[in-house]
């Protein structure tokens, strides 16, 4: 080959790499745009719930939003196991998403416990509740998640207020004295229901009916939508409207399978969650009174409990409040800031 010759290989094979070079890019960004992922979403919610009618709906706009790059799968009322199981696969990705209330977190980042409710009756009504949730501080505290759980909360839905069930009547401190009570394993639950002296019993979730069925507890707390959703109705008649306890539930996104989508992707996945769950709670709470009637239609009977009543039991409880806030310094600024905004 004469030098002309070889100088017009050099300067093909050069243009030729250059080439190459320059659409290496667009090829990878066209594979990973064409990447499929999985979507496992497991929690312990009920069945027809509004929670998980909220999930459903999301499990289709994750799969119809991304053109089918994102597989996702749903898999409600503890099919891939309990709370526990649950909260750890986010942790660690087994599960890519789960729901849960920010309480959950006591032992690894108990501020976020604090804006999950604890110690009760820290949210005053439904209007706190957004002021908290939906405002700055609602962000706050999906980056401390970020930072010392491993997920992100990407939204925030809800199953309501918490009240009373139980096998007899209860509508005084004298009436819930001795209750066995069912707690979340949280040590914050006990100390709530200790200090209005009642029994408290921690079990799985899942054990709840057959806790009662067979008289381990005598009544549990929780929301009326789960209470239909699990029958547990169908073991204790008399349902207690205290709103002792609002309870949020993060939408949980495990922070690295989110970090490794695409960034369009990313960004719909956390504008989704966000449309669906403000669907979700309005429509949570235009039903809680049905909710409570459609209980009272099955044979459950309701005690109310007076206003002067409840102070007293919040009265009684307040101390909580600096006893869980000594847990740290950030437990207690976020106590005061949850407050701040009644």
């Amino acid at each position: 080959m004469d030098s002309s010759s070889e100088r017009a290989f050099t300067r093909r094979r050069v243009v030729g790499l250059g080439l190459a070079a320059i659409a290496a890019p667009t090829v990878l960004t066209s594979a990973r745009a064409q990447q499929k992922f999985t979507c496992r979403i497991a929690h312990t919610e009920g069945i027809g719930t509004p929670i998980t009618l909220g999930f459903e709906k999301w499990t289709g706009i994750l799969r119809e939003r991304s053109g089918g790059r994102i597989d996702a799968q749903h898999f409600p009322a503890a099919q891939l196991g309990g709370l526990a199981q649950a909260l750890e696969g986010s942790r660690i990705g087994t599960i890519q998403v789960t729901t849960a209330g920010p309480d959950s977190e006591e032992a690894i980042a108990p501020e976020i416990a604090a804006f999950g409710g604890a110690p009760g009756f820290i949210y005053k009504d439904e209007a706190h509740v957004d002021r908290v949730l939906q405002g700055p501080l609602g962000q706050e505290v999906s980056d401390i998640a970020r930072k010392k759980t491993g997920v992100e909360f990407v939204a925030y839905g809800e199953t309501g207020f918490r009240h009373i069930l139980s096998k007899r009547p209860v509508n005084s401190l004298e009436t819930l004295k001795g209750l066995k009570i069912r707690v979340p394993e949280l040590r914050i639950w006990v100390d709530f229901w200790k200090t209005l002296g009642a029994n408290p019993t921690p079990l799985p979730y899942s054990e709840q009916y057959s806790a009662l069925s067979t008289g381990v507890i005598d009544g549990l707390d929780s929301d009326y939508f789960s209470i239909l959703g699990f029958k547990w109705h169908e073991q204790a008649k008399e349902v207690t409207p205290t709103a002792h306890w609002f309870l949020p539930k993060a939408v949980r996104v495990n922070a690295r399978w989110l970090d490794s989508l695409p960034a369009d992707l990313r960004d719909m996945v956390r504008a989704s969650a966000k449309e669906v769950f403000a669907e979700q709670r309005a429509t949570n709470r235009a039903n809680a009174d049905k909710a409570l009637a459609d209980l009272e239609k099955l044979g459950c009977k309701v005690n109310r409990v007076s206003e002067a009543e409840r102070a007293k039991w919040a009265e009684m409880t307040a101390p909580l409040f600096d006893q869980f806030g000594s847990k740290s310094p950030e437990t207690k600024a976020m106590i005061e800031k949850i407050r701040k905004l009644a």
